[in-house]
This record gives structure tokens, sequence and C-alpha cells, in this order.
């Protein structure tokens, strides 16, 4: 284990992924997108605002969770009919509370749809709490979102995403995540390079490391050693800009978006508005945005 320096950043390309809705609601920001249109018209603008990825949930046009495989597979149609982003939709672990082959499902059944395969699904690779915490009451507002993730379940999911054309991005909340990962790359679970989301964590979620810079360089301290991989950083629910600076700077890449955080200190920013902002900076580090089709010879994909 120990540190392992990316550098040198300079010119090399940054992946930006736009996380354009997760769950978030309209409360404080109405830019979230819910309805598929609404998730294409997001992904595009940040297509042209530098965004190489849109990982997104369906959701219904109230904002409710939409599991039903047909709305994925209409959004991922009508993405590929807007525009060449490439697609990270989710696999819904914490409110799809049922076996592993319906975790995966709205993923394997636009596999079987010509065309439609999505480019990325993610495996948060170990189990953690995701239950928020009020301090203001002293009390949890939330008891029972354990985000269970067991090694035979998230190999399950690597072996189906391998079978079926999906990139898998290994999500790590905490360092035995990243420890579980390096095991994965031992195992040969994960094809090189492999890719892997620090999801950092703010405003009541105690489940990851801070969303700050030193949460993120606790992560780098344990970085595996001897593989190839590419990393990236988004912080749920909290301001991305200083971790994603060192992400700028230590060579890794940055996944923002109103679905992670509403950007109040903003006004009301779209995603693309976000996505624009990393760019921007990304450019003052000497790196430019990677495209869809430098991204995925970034990540070895074909």
């Amino acid at each position: 284990m120990g540190f392992r320096s990316t550098v040198p950043a300079f010119g090399k390309k940054v992946i930006i992924e736009a996380r354009v809705n997760e769950y978030m609601p309209r409360d404080v920001n109405p830019n979230v997108p819910f309805t598929p249109d609404e998730i294409v018209e997001a992904a595009v603008a940040c297509r042209e605002a530098g965004a190489a990825i849109c990982h997104y949930h369906a959701r219904n046009p109230d904002g409710s969770p939409n599991h039903d495989p047909e709305t994925y597979i209409e959004t991922i149609r009508k993405l590929r009919a807007a525009s060449d982003i490439l697609i990270n939709p989710t696999l819904g672990q914490v409110t799809l509370k049922s076996s592993d082959e319906a975790r995966l499902q709205h993923i394997v059944s636009a596999s079987r749809e010509p065309g439609l395969t999505p480019d990325f699904a993610p495996i948060d690779i170990g189990s953690t709490n995701v239950d928020v915490y009020d301090p203001a009451a002293k009390t949890m507002r939330t008891d029972t979102l354990a985000y269970v993730n067991t090694p035979k379940t998230c190999a399950y999911f690597a072996r189906r995403m391998r079978e079926v054309g999906v990139k898998p991005v290994a999500v790590s909340w905490t360092i035995p995540f990243t420890r579980m990962f390096e095991a994965f790359l031992e195992m040969g679970l994960l094809d090189q390079p492999a890719y892997l989301l620090f999801a950092l964590s703010d405003s009541g979620y105690l489940g990851g490391h801070p969303g700050t810079i030193k949460g993120l360089l606790s992560h780098l301290e344990y970085l595996p050693q001897g593989f190839r991989y590419e990393w990236s950083v988004n912080s749920k629910v909290g301001n991305l800009f200083g971790p994603a600076a060192l992400a700028l700077e230590m060579g890794g890449h940055v996944a923002i978006g109103l679905g992670d955080y509403p950007y109040p200190e903003l006004g009301t920013p779209t995603n693309a508005d976000l996505v624009r902002r990393i760019a921007e900076h990304a450019e003052a580090f000497g790196r430019a945005p990677a495209s869809p089709a430098e991204t995925r010879a970034l990540l070895g994909m074909s």
C-alpha cells in the first residue's frame, strides 16, 4: 500500500461524469431532471459542456424512484439518438431490496436490445450505512438504510456485466471498499484498466469519507499498486470543488452533478453549469476534458 501519485497529470485528459439526478428533490434546485426527456436534455447539455459520461436514476414525473427496466431502456434509447455521451445507469441498490438478479435486471434487459447496451454500471464494492444524521436535532433522520453489498453479490455483478459487455464502475465509500477493489483486481473480476469512483459523503451522510480534500487523500493512501486503473471522485451530498481540485492535480477524474448536491451557493445552476466549471478548472491544471471516444480509450473499452 501507500500513496500512489499519478503525476505527471499535466496534459492528461480528464473524464468528467455528469451525475444528473440520483434521487435529489427539486425543493432547492428546480433543474434536477426526472423524466427520460429531461434526463436526455440535461445529458446533451452536459456533453456540450465537456462531460463524457452521464449517470442517471430512472424516476417518475413526480420524482419518485422508477425501477421499471422499460423506463431505463427508453432513456438509453433517447440518449443514444441524441448524443454520443457514455451511459451509466444506476442499480438502485438502496431502494430496490430484492435479489441480485433483480438489481441488475434493467442492465441485462437493455443489453438485449440492439445498440442499447449501457457503457457502464456501478458496483458499490462493499457495505456501509447511508442513513442520515441530523446534528441539530442530535438524531438520525433514517435508521434502516444499510447498504449491503456482499462479496458474492459484487462478484456476480462483475461477472454478469462482463458477459453482457458493460464496464463496471467500482464505487468505494471507505478504505475497506478500496481494499476490496484491490482484491477484485487480484481475482481478475475487474478487467484492466479498471474504473474506480470514490464516493465522499456530507450533509449528515456518515457512510463515506468526508467530502473534503483530507477525505479524498485518505483514500489515495490506499490506492492499489501494480494494477492499471483510473480513479474519479464525487461527493454525496456536498460541494465537490475542493476534492475535484486535488483530483485534477493528481491525475484523477471528476464526477459531479445536481444528483449529488444542488449547489445553492451558485444559485440554481444546471448540471451543464457544473460540468462547465469543472472543465474550466481542468484547463487551468493543463488538462482538457476527455471526449467519449478518449474516455473509452483511457479505460480500455472496445
